[in-house]
């Protein structure tokens, strides 16, 4: 069982807190509600308020106001005037510009996936997405979302370039919101599983090939699923 298992059957859980670590305090706070909007505790529109966060992290403002900063400039939210701090609505362009940058930055990450990723790291990825299978099979949506995007961020990992993955993730996360509404998850997980076959064969250009599907895909699934909440 992956870590996105365990916590996806771990049940909706209380606002998290600020532990100790040696991670800047307003970092800290910015992957809190960052992780809260990706999970869908905050949807898009929604209105942040500084005080009201504070309360719930168990911090001053300070940090708060620096974190909401910080996830400006990944663009999770936006500063609206006369209503302050809301999480990003993506609009339809907004979709097409990121998917034009997502689309190579993944083709380019599969690629390097495919020659530089440890044989542990690719059976690590196998069981994540059978673990998206059977948390399908079984109804289990909130596992289902986690173990998406578990499977999202284990690939830029395994090209083994840093600046690739943080380039890619903020990307990744704006639009992970959009994709959990998704009602076929069956196609993104069927192309997991190619994506999967595709690295153990170490094929390069299967893998970009793949990776460039999936993309168009979840793009496809994106423009549908805003069509119908303008319906």
């Amino acid at each position: 069982m992956t870590a996105a298992t365990r916590s996806a059957q771990g049940g909706v859980k209380p606002p998290a807190t600020i532990g100790s670590t040696h991670q800047p305090l307003r970092e800290r706070v910015r992957d809190l509600i960052r992780d809260r909007i990706l999970r869908g505790d905050f949807v898009p529109g929604d209105h942040l308020v500084e005080r009201v966060l504070a309360e719930e992290m168990g911090v001053s403002r300070v940090p708060v106001r620096e974190a909401l900063n910080l996830l400006k400039g990944e663009g999770f939210v936006q500063d609206l005037p006369r209503r302050g701090v809301i999480v990003t609505v993506l609009g339809k362009d907004d979709v097409d510009d990121l998917f034009e940058v997502r689309v190579a930055l993944d083709v380019q990450c599969a690629r390097l996936a495919s020659m530089r990723a440890t044989d542990d790291e690719l059976e690590e990825l196998a069981a994540i997405a059978d673990e998206a299978d059977a948390a399908y099979a079984r109804g289990d949506t909130a596992a289902l979302a986690e173990l998406n995007q578990a499977f999202h961020d284990a690939v830029p990992r395994m090209a083994h370039n840093p600046i690739l993955a943080s380039t890619l993730e903020p990307l990744e996360g704006r639009l992970h919101w959009l994709l959990r509404q998704n009602r076929s998850p069956e196609v993104l997980l069927a192309e997991h599983r190619e994506l999967v076959h595709a690295l153990r064969d170490r094929d390069a250009d299967a893998a970009a090939e793949v990776a460039r599907r999936h993309v168009d895909t979840s793009r496809t699934l994106c423009h549908e699923i805003m069509a119908g909440d303008d319906a």
